[in-house]
């Protein structure tokens, strides 16, 4: 057979070697694409708490009891449950497991049952750990227990919560004594091996704000409302619990009716505790850098990252006391009162975007200065910063998490990533009692939805990390 030469052949003929050859040269220097894209030293990490591990099932509810019978009880506002208080179980798992709750919850107790449904998520790095039983001050061997009681488990403990004494948050006579304590823990924290710690600065912390609202398919969301309607006990100034809710958010008769003597009061108007006190902004700001002053140095040289959590809620007033973390300037100038690695914040990029900020932007302000000591990762829609939200399922939102990860990565941050607070599915409402995921945290999920969660999460990482 016969070929005929012509210069459109030939012209043909050569771009397709030059393509060739320049598609061999790009192969020589790019190396191999390494799939999956795993977490290793130069990435950050997915971590969970333990209490994320959920427990086993009640023995009435595992599959040989499958046709006993037992129903629902509470699923959705059935029975004297409803919205906004905590679902209620079915009525034969009135009792949990010991290891039911949270690692910061009482009565928590995690075998290693606990550590393996933590690790079957591809979770290792373990934040929030137990260091002292009945939160008493650590001691150097209570911190390396617990650390090689993680590491025996196949885990790493990363990060246990270490509250400011409340006598340094509200500027009390015996905070240096109190402080004291607290600085030995964090050099005990170092000489242990645990990285970091962290920790909040709250006068007062504005859970009463929370309430559950209905989400996609009627999931539990968490919401937020400055106007929330409350009942209080008028002796104690307390919020009676539980106030349960239609799905309007509002009070149900029957919750009415068991607190005849309670007041209605609005969460903005309710009155300082006599425990806490009121603090304007100054005074919180004061009491902050006398912490920070004698905390951070002492950190730096143990070795030890502190994270200071921002207020959540964010409320402007939370029980007649200002917070100094309730906005991003706040934060800036938080991390410049004492300017070392030891002085970081959690990055919430939920609360960020609860104060009317942008994430991206926030996250890569603090990321590229290091200040970064641990992340929260969730999503939140906001109707009014500061005063009323609802936080989502981490894949919808106003929070570009894709951007926000990018960001994370752009900057080589390396520390932990806790994707935070899982929304309500039914399949937890089924099993867990009321309360025992996150107590005070209504609309709050346990293990499939932390599962949910860590997979979306995992999936931003590998994804950021292949494209930044």
């Amino acid at each position: 057979m016969g070929f005929k030469f012509s210069r459109r052949r030939m012209i043909y003929g050569a771009g397709s070697a030059a393509l060739a050859r320049s598609m061999e040269i790009q192969a020589e220097a790019a190396p191999a694409r390494q799939w999956p894209i795993l977490e290793g030293p130069d990435t950050p990490k997915l971590a969970l708490a333990l209490g994320d591990g959920g427990a086993p099932l009640p023995a009435n509810l595992r599959p040989a009891d499958a046709g006993a019978g037992v129903s629902n009880g509470g699923g959705r506002g059935a029975g004297r449950g409803g919205y906004g208080g905590y679902l209620e179980p079915k009525p034969a798992q009135a009792t949990s497991p010991p290891d039911a709750g949270n690692d910061r919850g009482p009565g928590f107790r995690a075998g290693p049952e606990t550590y393996e449904r933590v690790r079957q998520l591809g979770v290792t790095h373990l934040i929030g750990v137990g260091i002292a039983a009945g939160g008493g001050p650590w001691t150097v061997e209570s911190v390396r227990r617990a650390v090689q009681t993680a590491r025996d488990n196949g885990c790493v403990a990363y990060n246990a919560m270490l509250d400011a004494p409340e006598s340094v948050r509200h500027g009390r006579p015996n905070r240096a004594k109190d402080l004291e304590q607290y600085i030995a823990s964090v050099e005990a924290a170092g000489k242990g091996g645990l990285p970091v710690v962290e920790y909040n600065f709250y006068a007062h912390r504005a859970i009463e704000g929370y309430y559950e609202t209905v989400g996609r398919a009627r999931a539990g969301y968490t919401g937020f409302d400055y106007d929330l309607e409350l009942l209080v006990d008028p002796q104690t100034n307390q919020v009676v619990n539980p106030i349960y809710r239609d799905e309007n958010g509002k009070i149900t008769e029957e919750t009415l009716k068991a607190f005849p003597n309670a007041k209605k009061i609005k969460f903005k108007d309710l009155p300082p505790l006599e425990s806490e006190g009121a603090h304007n902004l100054q005074e919180m700001w004061e009491n902050v850098t006398y912490f920070l002053k004698a905390v951070i140095p002492a950190a730096e040289k143990a070795g030890v990252k502190m994270a200071l959590h921002p207020n959540d809620p964010p409320a402007p007033i939370s029980r007649g006391s200002q917070q100094i973390m309730g906005s991003v300037d706040g934060w800036k100038h938080f991390v410049g009162i004492v300017d070392s690695p030891a002085n970081g914040i959690t990055f919430d990029c939920g609360v960020t975007r609860e104060m009317g900020s942008d994430a991206i932007a926030t996250a890569d302000w603090f990321a590229s200065r290091k200040k970064i000591n641990h992340v929260h990762y969730r999503n939140v829609q906001v109707v009014k910063p500061y005063e009323k939200y609802q936080e989502v399922f981490i894949d919808m939102g106003m929070n570009d998490m894709f951007g926000v990860m990018k960001a994370l990565i752009k900057n080589k941050y390396t520390g932990s990533i806790y994707p935070e607070h899982p929304r309500a599915f039914d399949a937890d409402r089924d099993r867990v009692a009321p309360g025992r995921r996150l107590p005070g945290y209504p609309g709050g999920g346990g293990y499939t939805g932390i599962t949910y969660s860590v997979a979306y999460a995992r999936a931003m990482m590998q994804a950021a990390l292949e494209s930044v």
